[in-house]
């Protein structure tokens, strides 16, 4: 399968040597891998999860710290791959630091809402991977490149907002609870569950392809990155239908 990245590409990989191939990334390793970067986050998010319960605004610094910490580790995750032994974990858990701050937060004002979008999280994980594995959604390069524009539309967009509140001002609709905002938000769902299909396409022909073994924790960091972006946008789903 071609790929649009030229670390994936044929021709690199056939300058891996038998001896490197010898201890070539697999997709059970991946996986192994995937289930520890969770682990991290599960467990700083427990620790700001119970701060947060104790005293919401001591809790804030943690926050803050985890997105930016959590972005500046993406950044250098993304640029320099073999520092992924790392730096994956450590994205980890700066984002659980996030994570479970905010969800600790939400589900005071809605109970049970944290459950939920982590039961929904999962659920929309298993129902992607095994339609991957059936085939019954194939990673075409229309595919691909239809998830990728989308993804940068949304990215466009929220960083517009982002702007647009410095200066005292916001986007309308799309961040309220009219039909407008809870359609844009279950959209954004929709193309965080399709970009599972595009790591587990990743991780599977990076595996195939002899990727050198420090790339199962790229890989595994990938699909860590969706699945924090997909639990946050079914969280924000929630809540606007909750606030309803």
């Amino acid at each position: 399968m071609r790929s649009g990245n030229p670390v994936l590409s044929a021709k690199a990989w056939a300058r891996v040597g038998v001896a490197e191939r010898a201890h070539a990334m697999t997709v059970q390793g991946c996986a192994t891998k995937a289930a520890f970067l969770l682990g991290c986050l599960l467990v700083t998010a427990g620790l700001t999860w119970r701060l947060a319960l104790a005293r919401p605004e001591a809790a804030m610094p943690w926050v803050i710290g985890g997105l930016i910490g959590g972005l500046v580790l993406a950044l250098v995750t993304i640029f320099k791959k073999t520092w992924a032994p790392v730096t994956a974990p450590l994205y980890a858990a700066a984002e659980g630091l996030f994570i479970g701050a905010i969800s600790c937060l939400l589900n005071e004002r809605f109970p049970g809402i944290a459950l939920q979008a982590a039961g929904l999280t999962f659920g929309v994980l298993l129902t992607m991977l095994l339609a991957y594995k059936a085939r019954v959604i194939r990673a075409t390069a229309r595919f691909r490149a239809g998830v990728v524009a989308a993804t940068g539309g949304i990215f466009l967009v929220y960083l517009l907002t982002w702007i647009l509140r410095m200066f005292g001002a916001t986007v309308p609709f799309i961040h309220g609870t009219g039909l407008i905002g809870i359609g844009f938000s279950l959209f954004v769902v929709v193309i965080a569950a399709l970009n599972l299909v595009l790591d587990f396409d990743f991780i599977e022909t990076a595996a195939a392809q002899g990727a050198p073994k420090y790339m199962e924790w790229y890989g595994a960091f990938g699909l860590m990155v969706t699945l924090v972006w997909l639990y946050i946008e079914i969280l924000r789903l929630l809540s606007k239908l909750h606030r309803r």
